[in-house]
């Protein structure tokens, strides 16, 4: 096993929302927030494992909705991280909003605390679309939010959803066409995904709701790719679009497979082999941080070789695709000696190219991504 640095990179999950959108199966509690004093404490109390300060080059806090908190609870909130998550001058400093959040005081309370970044879960730009996602937003609070934003002087990073139900080809064009108008270096875009245990998939069973065909949504998909990248996006990962120079440093951290520390419900930190997640239930990461127990509730530790192997796939979302001889450098192992045949079949297909240096797919790949992975995997 290659030998991994210490972590620079940090992610703090705070699992408070106003509302629960019916898509939503993340770890989170609505209309909770009694528990807010309580988490805090804890995550004081898990931030306090480490044993000496980190020196972040970047740090996300994700959700859930972090600025659900408030302007009051951000400062209390970095506040715990003080001397032991140490984000300086340069580093990459991200926090997720719902748009309804974002006020001058918030603005000037994260700006304040170091964020130099905004997640929006904006999700749509039409009134009918957030309806259908049962948001609890409208237009006029994405444009706010972002102008607010960007007057402090912090980027945005849009997030933006499609295959919501009902939702047409034309909706979609207009959202990209809104979104890109918004003069935001950054743009994420989702499909909806109907997860087990959520609002939605119980409608769905129950004739209520319906998806969208698989040939409307890899429309929808191929139309973003055109339509942003005709707005001077760059397309650097399936679902991520950034202006030259402004592509997510964070996320960049977990498709290299560095290391990262994590911290709350459902966070999992990465060494390089093993990932150890956190107890999903918000309330059951609470009693056991603060009762002195450990509160993972999963630990996935890989061999070298199944490390190499996720280095593949993460490594093959990326429109850059993967360099063999970095790839050799950072897991120990020849990327043929291990996925010869599928990059192979790949290119029979024209689902890859393969200059002999370095491997990527191709948009036709792309696409398809998420059925190619067993090849890899096993």
């Amino acid at each position: 096993m290659v030998s991994m640095p210490a972590p620079r990179h940090a992610y703090v999950h705070v699992p408070f929302c106003r509302h629960r959108c019916g898509y939503c199966d993340f770890a989170l509690v609505a209309g909770r927030d009694d528990l807010v004093d309580r988490y805090l404490t804890a995550l004081g109390r898990e931030v306090s494992r480490l044993d000496a300060p980190l020196v972040l080059d970047t740090l996300y806090l994700g959700g859930g909705t972090p600025s659900h908190l408030g302007a009051d609870g951000i400062r209390r909130l970095f506040a715990l991280f003080d001397t032991r998550l140490v984000a300086p001058a340069g580093a990459e400093v991200t926090v997720e909003a719902n748009p309804r959040d974002v006020s001058a005081r918030f603005v000037a309370a994260a700006r304040a605390c170091g964020v130099t970044r905004v997640s929006l879960g904006a999700q749509s730009l039409a009134p009918e679309t957030l309806r259908a996602l049962d948001r609890d937003h409208g237009p006029d609070d994405v444009r706010r939010a972002v102008g607010l934003l960007h007057e402090a002087g912090i980027d945005v990073n849009v997030d933006l959803m499609t295959a919501a139900p009902g939702q047409s080809l034309a909706a979609v064009d207009a959202d990209l066409g809104a979104v890109a108008a918004l003069g935001c270096r950054h743009v994420s875009v989702y499909c909806l995904t109907w997860e087990k245990g959520t609002a939605f998939e119980s409608q769905r069973r129950r004739g209520l709701l319906a998806p969208v065909g698989d040939a409307l949504e890899r429309a929808m998909f191929e139309l973003a790719i055109d339509r942003l990248a005709g707005a001077g996006y760059e397309h650097y990962e399936v679902s991520n679009f950034a202006r030259p120079g402004h592509r997510c440093r964070h996320n960049e951290a977990y498709w290299d497979c560095r290391p990262w520390e994590a911290f709350g419900p459902s966070a999992a930190r990465f060494d390089g082999r093993t990932r150890t997640t956190n107890h999903r239930s918000p309330t059951t990461w609470m009693t056991r941080v603060l009762a002195g127990t450990d509160p993972a509730g999963d630990v996935d530790a890989m061999t070298a070789e199944e490390a190499a192997r996720e280095r593949i796939v993460v490594g093959l979302r990326r429109r850059d695709g993967i360099d063999r001889a970095a790839f050799h450098s950072a897991s120990g192992f020849e990327l043929d000696a291990l996925a010869a045949g599928p990059i192979a079949r790949w290119r029979a297909q024209g689902l890859a190219t393969d200059d002999g240096r370095r491997v990527w797919l191709t948009r036709a790949g792309l696409v398809v991504s998420d059925g190619l992975w067993a090849d890899v995997l096993g």
